[in-house]
C-alpha cells in the first residue's frame, strides 16, 4: 500500500526537525564542506554530527564525497536550498507580525506598567 502524500510530507518535515540538521543544510548551501569544517562551524561532538549526517544522507537530501581521507558533504539538489530560503521568508513574516503585535501591546499599556500575558508570550517568557 502506498503512503499518502501528506504522510510522506510529514515524515520529510519530521526528518528536518533537528537544529543540527538544519544548520548542516544551511552550511551546505554554499557548496560541499568537509566534515572537519562542519564540526568547526557547529561545535558539537563528532559522533553527534555523524549521526545527523547519516540521517540526512539516508533521506537523500545530502550526498557524501570522499577525496582521499577527507569526507565532504553536499546538498543532493538545489531544491533544499530553496526550501531553506522559503522557511527564512516565512519566519521573517511571522516575526514581523509578532513585532507589530508587541508594539501595539506596548503602546496600549504605556504608562500602566503592566506586563501583558501576550507580551510575555511573544518574548517566550511564561
Amino acid at each position: 500500500m502506498q503512503v499518502p502524500l501528506y504522510q510522506a510530507k510529514a515524515e520529510f518535515f519530521r526528518m528536518l526537525g533537528h537544529p543540527v540538521r538544519i544548520r548542516v543544510l544551511e552550511l551546505l548551501q554554499d557548496g560541499p564542506k568537509p566534515v572537519r569544517e562542519l564540526l568547526n562551524e557547529i561545535e558539537i561532538e563528532p559522533s553527534n554530527l555523524s549521526q545527523q549526517l547519516g540521517v540526512l544522507r539516508r533521506s537523500g537530501i545530502v550526498v557524501s564525497i570522499r577525496e582521499g581521507s577527507t569526507v565532504s558533504y553536499a546538498l543532493a539538489g538545489g531544491d533544499v536550498a530553496e526550501l531553506l530560503r522559503a522557511a527564512r521568508r516565512i519566519l521573517t513574516e511571522l516575526l514581523a507580525g509578532q513585532s507589530e503585535l508587541l508594539a501595539e501591546l506596548r503602546q496600549a499599556d504605556t504608562g500602566s506598567g503592566t506586563d501583558h500575558p501576550a507580551e510575555r508570550a511573544v518574548h517566550g517568557a511564561g
